[in-house]
Formats: structure tokens, sequence, C-alpha cells
């Protein structure tokens, strides 16, 4: 069943690839319109928040946690796109609703297109993460190719979520406050700038139960510890993907007709 869904929804972004396409650098082009460097600031926006960060925070964690800088990183990598692909996408059903509501293409299209916007900036910065895990001295193995599956699979997770978002946000637009609310929080109990080590064994359950928390752990267990999670652990990041996808398909396709009614 579920894949026969994903082979009907690759279906219809091939029936409407030129559409998103042209979604994609409609997107891009309104991102960076009237600014002087561009795209250069979807590089120097997460490095600036890691200087930032790495003066704060080395004085309390740098000695206690090695290669710290690259520790740092790898949390915000993780966080910084599953927080820029969650919130952009939140309002793009309200946004391009003078399209669907005159065409009919299937809705979640836009969201995609959104989605592969913030993966490309995604990818962008990953590139940089590597140079700098090479200026920290982090070793370089074959381990690393395992980052495309925690890579794949947040994408997954991320367009779920933001098929949710979005469809909230038609009927409840104060959802947008609450989620930036929700991610400043997040922010702080995902670990990023410190390790979970330094609480007690039960608290430390309580970080798995953060889905951001599993792939920021997933990327510096092979980075930094250069080891592999066990199958359980691969298995929870799949599961909570494919579930949340999942969550978001089934709610755009009972509430499709109905967003129309209250853009």
């Amino acid at each position: 069943m579920l894949r026969q869904k994903i082979q009907t929804i690759i279906y219809k972004i091939k029936q409407n690839q030129f559409l998103f396409e042209e979604l994609v650098k409609r997107d891009f082009k309104k991102r960076y319109a009237r600014t002087a460097l561009g795209m250069l600031w979807s590089v120097l926006n997460p490095l600036l928040q890691l200087l930032i960060m790495r003066l704060v925070f080395t004085h309390f964690f740098a000695d206690r946690i090695s290669h710290y800088t690259t520790f740092l990183f790898s949390g915000m990598v993780v966080f910084n796109y599953f927080s820029e692909s969650t919130r952009e996408g939140m309002t793009t059903l309200v946004d391009n609703a003078p399209i669907f509501s005159k065409i009919n293409v299937p809705k979640y299209l836009f969201l995609f297109a959104k989605n592969a916007q913030s993966w490309i900036n995604f990818i962008l910065i990953l590139v940089i993460f590597f140079v700098f895990c090479a200026l920290d001295h982090v070793a370089f193995t074959w381990k690393f190719l395992m980052l495309i599956f925690p890579v794949v699979c947040l994408a997954v997770f991320n367009i779920g979520t933001g098929l949710v978002l979005s469809a909230l946000y038609i009927f409840f637009q104060d959802v947008k406050y609450f989620w930036g609310i929700f991610l400043q929080l997040l922010q702080y109990v995902s670990a990023l700038f410190y390790q979970i080590e330094t609480f007690p064994p039960n608290i430390q359950k309580l970080f798995y139960l953060n889905p951001v928390y599993l792939y920021i752990s997933y990327f510096r267990d092979i980075v930094l510890n250069q080891t592999i999670p066990s199958f359980a652990f691969h298995a929870a990041i799949f599961a909570e993907a494919m579930l949340m996808f999942l969550l978001g398909a089934g709610i755009y396709r009972k509430y499709n007709w109905e967003f129309l009614y209250y853009i």
C-alpha cells in the first residue's frame, strides 16, 4: 500500500514536472530577491550562527567535548534543516491558494517544491560541514556513506511534518506562532551544544523521544565516534519518517476539497 502511494505521487509529479520545476525556481528567486549576496546567505547564515554559539558555549563545553566545533555544527546542520523546511512549508498552501484554486493540480506539489529548495540549501551546508570536519582533523572513513540514510529519512520526515503543518495552518493560522515557540524549545532539548551523558540515565532516555535528536545523534555517531548505530536505531528513524509522511498524506487526502473553502 505504501509503495503504491509513493508510485502514485511520483507519477503525478512527473505529470506536473514543468510546474514543479517552475515552483522551485520561483521560490529561489523570491527568497533571494533584492539581496546583494543571494544564495550565499544560505551558507553565511548557519556559519554566523555557528560562530556565535561557538563563542558563547566554548568555555562551558569545549574542554569536555573533543572536536567541539564539529560536534556543534553537526547538531546545527540537522536542526536548521528541520526548522527551515517546516517553517517554510507551513504556509505553502495559503501562499499558493491563487494557483490551486483555479487549476486542478496536486496540492502537495507546492510543499514538495518548497522542500526541494530547503533540501538544496541543506546539501550546500552539508558540503561546508565536511570542510569543517577536515579542518577539525576528523578522520573520513567509508562509514560517512551511511549518512545517506538519515539524510533521506530526514527529508521524508520534514515533508510529512510540512504536510501536517500546512494543513493545520489552513484552518488555524495560530499554528505559525505556536510552531515558532515550539522550535525555540526544541532547539534547547535537542542537545545541540551539550552531551546528554551529563544527565542521569532516566533523563537520557527522554532525549530519544525527540526525532530531531535521533538524526543529530546519528550524525555524531558516524562523524565523531566512527560507529554505525544499531539496527533498532535505523528502524526507529525509518518508522518515524514513514509514519509522519503517512499522517500528512492522510490529512491531505481527507481534507483535500475542504482546503478550498478556507483559503
